[in-house]
């Protein structure tokens, strides 16, 4: 099965994900299909905390790849406005 799912980066307490469309029998951070954004948890004033190409996840879904839990809360708490785009 496919699934949309996060890929841990950064350094050590700092962490940094990338959000990734891969085969579930992969490692987290293992090979993947295609990288469609990125979440920052420490993200602090200005800084992007989240980007996500919403096209590419709607196709991807249409298709039949689900969403890890936390994709699935992260894209809840998107804007609507990008939501819709």
């Amino acid at each position: 099965m496919v699934t949309i799912r996060l890929s841990r980066g950064g350094s050590k307490k700092r962490p940094f994900y990338h959000i990734h469309v891969t085969d579930s029998r992969k490692a987290r951070d293992g090979r993947f299909i295609e990288r469609i954004g990125f979440f920052n948890p420490t993200a602090r004033g200005q800084e992007e905390s989240v980007r996500l190409d919403t096209e590419r996840l709607s196709y991807w879904q249409g298709v039949g790849a689900q969403l890890s839990e936390r994709v699935a809360s992260i894209v809840k708490k998107l804007p609507a406005a990008e939501q819709a785009a």
